[in-house]
């Protein structure tokens, strides 16, 4: 394929794993945030600050900002974003765990193994 068939659009997925050692620090920071951000509407403060009060996982969908990841990139802008937060029960040590896994089955498909035949 020539530079002008394939897209200039790329999907870059990105997974975090975060442990949250101070949710109180967390909940003031987005707190902070949601108090200084201009752009919220009163009605969208209330909720927003009730939901990041109740909820520390809320709280860092609030903190983190996917344009501010890639807003120093030379040559690109950010098209759209989507982003969530969830508490999980996390082990290290488990397979279910292994971050590469998902690459390694993609990789099998794009190179024509692993599929059926």
């Amino acid at each position: 394929m020539s530079t002008e068939e394939t897209s200039r659009f790329v999907r870059l997925r990105v997974e975090l794993v975060l442990e949250v050692a101070d949710g109180d620090a967390v909940t003031g920071a987005a707190l902070r945030h949601i108090a200084e951000d201009p752009d919220v509407p009163d009605e969208e403060r209330t909720h927003a600050q009730s939901a990041v009060t109740e909820d520390t996982a809320e709280a860092l969908a609030y903190l983190v900002d996917p344009f501010a990841l890639v807003s120093e990139v030379p040559g690109v802008e950010l098209q759209q974003a989507s982003w969530s937060s969830e508490r999980i029960d996390y082990d290290p040590d488990s397979p279910d765990w292994d971050l590469d896994e998902d690459d390694v089955e993609e990789d099998e498909d794009e190179q024509g193994g692993g599929g059926i035949g």
